[in-house]
């Protein structure tokens, strides 16, 4: 995919007219004020379209963090608006929906570690986040093991996690992510524990997923080895969001 270098974070229009996933419109975090004002994110927007990959990238302290939680209705902004699904779920720190359900129903989290339950195999991790979200027996079961057959992790699927290898619990926590039909998933740092080979390969299922299951998917990642995969790359600094290329990024 060809990409358009922007020097400031203005989102431009989109000619295919594909769903948004996510859009974020002057995104702002402010923490104290007065002498103790500290802006960790200014005026930052974005859009992710169902089926896209994007990476944002920047420095530890950039506000990459601040902006997913803001994204994933954790850590509200102090301006700005937050729009899942073509739907406004986020206007400066007033909530339009009611932020623990919809976070449950539409928006999927993988974390630099798995944080799968130690206790619990493989296909139990993925049926309990379904079982949070009211669906159980054995259609939770059905779907769980569903989508560890599409993650290629099915054969573990009644295993403990201490069995699994760094890269099968990752897919296991993919499959978790997904297992409630998100809109959106956001991953932070996740191929951090990875080796390149295996970085790469998780990056790509990103792809797979974003693709068929109609989400939008946001990564924060430091590795650049991997940037060729995405579709878009926004790049933090200071707190400031810019889309750019991979061969721009420092």
């Amino acid at each position: 995919m060809t990409r358009r270098r922007t020097d400031t974070n203005d989102v431009a229009d989109n000619p295919t007219q594909k769903e948004l996933a996510i859009e974020t419109l002057g995104l702002t975090k402010i923490y104290g004020s007065g002498n103790t004002e500290v802006i960790a994110m200014r005026d930052a927007n974005m859009l992710v379209h169902v089926g896209e990959v994007v990476a944002l990238v920047g420095p530890s302290g950039s506000g990459k963090s601040t902006f997913l939680t803001a994204v994933g209705l954790i850590n509200p902004p102090t301006s700005g608006q937050v729009n899942i699904g073509g739907r406004l779920v986020m206007k400066g720190a007033q909530a339009a929906v009611n932020l623990r359900s919809f976070r449950r129903k539409y928006i999927g989290y993988v974390f630099q570690k798995s944080n799968l339950i130690e206790f619990l195999n493989a296909r139990e991790n993925v049926q309990l986040a379904m079982e949070l979200n009211g669906l159980s027996g054995a259609a939770a079961r059905r779907r769980a093991l569903e989508l560890l057959e599409k993650l290629g992790v099915a054969d573990r699927s009644e295993h403990r996690v201490s069995m699994l290898s760094g890269g099968q619990q990752q897919r296991v926590a993919v499959a978790r992510a997904l297992a409630n039909n998100p809109k959106v998933i956001l991953a932070d740092e996740p191929t951090a524990a990875l080796d390149s080979h295996r970085g790469r390969q998780v990056m790509q299922l990103f792809q797979g997923v974003a693709r068929d299951f109609g989400a939008g998917v946001i990564v924060v990642t430091h590795d650049h080895r991997t940037l060729d995969v995405f579709d878009t790359i926004y790049e933090m600094e200071d707190g400031l969001m810019r889309r750019t290329e991979a061969e721009h990024v420092q």
